[in-house]
């Protein structure tokens, strides 16, 4: 990689990114074998293999899915595992753990600079200043229509009450009803701590961890995420799959994982829409 390479938002060096981005998953993928973990390439990742045999050229981020067992059984060896350089960050660890970006654990490169120093990357302790590789974590969703919306309808209020220990909120990205709604539950989540919020969030996503329901459902996505719903069969037994130089796990019935979160996900966008999705700032890595 480039030592001290600087780019702007439109120049981004993307080949550095997705070679340090290759290095976690590698790390990944050697833990996770070490112990018998099994992960799968999620979103744009997981697309990426399949149609383009690694990296999206234009994509600047990496994605991989656990169901929540095999999420259990990483956390518990990772923070041992990975090696200098790279960090385990839980969705807890930000400002005393008071303090709230999103429910997704990641793995850190610390070796790279995203954004400009600000009072925004103080506020999250430079923990999300770095590129990273998100960790989304599968749980079981009831099969009857109802259930399944509760249970989807719960994490988007936790969302919410947590947003109250953000940095700071763009209203402006809300319609009316979502800016009320966005006003009321942060204003709430501000009189509970964080803790309480994250434990909140857990009790919730593994509520119907029983065994017994054919689905599973993102439970730590974003809310506008929360509309994939994937079947057990899907995603319950992982594959080796080509990626860049190496081999990584992926669902093993990828087609439809990828058809539930893209649609016609073998058609490209059109060349105006591809441009990362995540640099917003400064990027250098160092090694």
């Amino acid at each position: 990689m480039t030592a001290g390479r600087q780019n702007s938002a439109t120049d981004y060096g993307l080949a550095d990114i997705h070679r340090a981005s290759l290095g976690i998953l590698k790390e990944i993928d050697r833990i996770c074998r070490k112990y018998g973990i099994q992960y799968m390439m999620d979103s744009g990742t997981l697309l990426g293999a399949v149609r383009h045999g690694g990296f999206i050229p234009w994509d600047d981020d990496a994605d991989v899915a656990f169901t929540r067992e095999n999420y259990e059984a990483f956390a518990k060896v990772v923070h041992k595992e990975l090696p200098e350089g790279m960090y385990f960050l839980e969705p807890g660890e930000f400002a005393g753990r008071n303090a709230f970006y999103d429910f997704t654990p990641r793995v850190l490169y610390l070796n790279s600079r995203t954004r400009a120093d600000s009072a925004e990357m103080q506020f999250y302790g430079g923990k999300l200043n770095h590129l990273w590789v998100d960790l989304f974590i599968l749980d079981e969703l009831p099969e009857k229509p109802l259930a399944a919306r509760r249970a989807k309808l719960c994490q988007v209020l936790l969302y919410g009450l947590a947003m109250g220990h953000r940095y700071s909120l763009d209203y402006g990205k809300y319609g009316a009803a979502g800016r009320l709604a966005v006003r009321v539950l942060s204003a709430v989540g501000k009189l509970l701590p964080m803790k309480t919020i994250i434990k909140l969030q857990h009790a919730a996503a593994v509520r119907d961890r029983k065994g017994k329901s054919r689905l599973m459902f993102y439970s730590n996505y974003q809310p506008d995420f929360l509309y994939v719903t994937v079947e057990k069969d899907w995603s319950g037994e992982a594959a080796d799959m080509k990626f860049e130089d190496t081999v990584l796990m992926a669902p093993k019935n990828w087609d439809q994982v990828l058809k539930q979160i893209y649609g016609d996900y073998m058609t490209p966008p059109p060349p105006e829409k591809r441009a990362p999705a995540h640099s917003d700032g400064w990027m250098s890595i160092f090694g």
